[in-house]
């Protein structure tokens, strides 16, 4: 189980390259992390619909080992700030961030309980197994942490709850896109 703070399962530290936006990134994992073999396709598909300009603010909430915080702030050298409440991940994010020399700031945060100040963009690919309740905080707190005109991006899987994350989101924001969809993933914006 990825969505806890300090996992208790062995670790087993792999190294992953990866082609994202156009670039070659290294990410370290482990055990205890979600999705540790591979960045995974809804996190992938997620990237894809995002561009942002350099020195906007990016929050990424449930950052696990970093692949989307760390990506957007090397290939739009964004100002990243990367929350998990899982220590192991915490761990790794700050190892992936050196390894492809980016300083984003990571702190632990269950959701948004550490999180101070505004941000033009949140992003999320939600932890799904931590349940409705986790997944609908992520989606309705957003808009307290965004600026005005700023947009909460998240990346859901149809069969696991994206009708309902869209209706929550309509109901937050008062507006919800579907970006794009892709193998039954679904790329959800709300906009403050």
């Amino acid at each position: 189980m990825y969505y806890t703070e300090n996992p208790n399962s062995q670790h087993d530290i792999q190294k992953l390259e990866v082609d994202l936006l156009g670039q070659k990134f290294h990410f370290l994992t482990d055990s205890g992390v979600f999705s540790k073999r591979m960045v995974d396709y809804g996190s992938q598909v997620l990237l894809s619909t995002l561009t942002f300009s350099p020195g906007e603010s990016v929050l990424d909430v449930g950052c696990g080992y970093g692949p989307l915080g760390i990506s957007l702030a090397k290939a739009y050298q964004v100002k990243s700030t990367m929350v998990d409440i899982n220590l192991r991940a915490l761990d790794l994010a700050r190892q992936n961030a050196q390894l492809n020399q980016v300083q984003p700031n990571i702190f632990q945060s269950n959701l948004y309980t550490e999180v101070t100040g505004n941000f033009d963009h949140i992003i999320s690919n939600p932890p799904i197994r931590a349940g409705k309740v986790v997944v609908h905080t992520i989606l309705s707190e957003a808009i307290h942490y965004l600026n005005k005109g700023g947009d909460l991006t998240i990346v859901i899987q149809k069969k696991q709850g994206a009708p309902s994350a869209k209706q929550k989101m309509e109901e937050v924001f008062g507006n919800c896109d579907i970006i794009k969809k892709d193998k039954g993933y679904y790329i959800l914006r709300s906009v403050k």
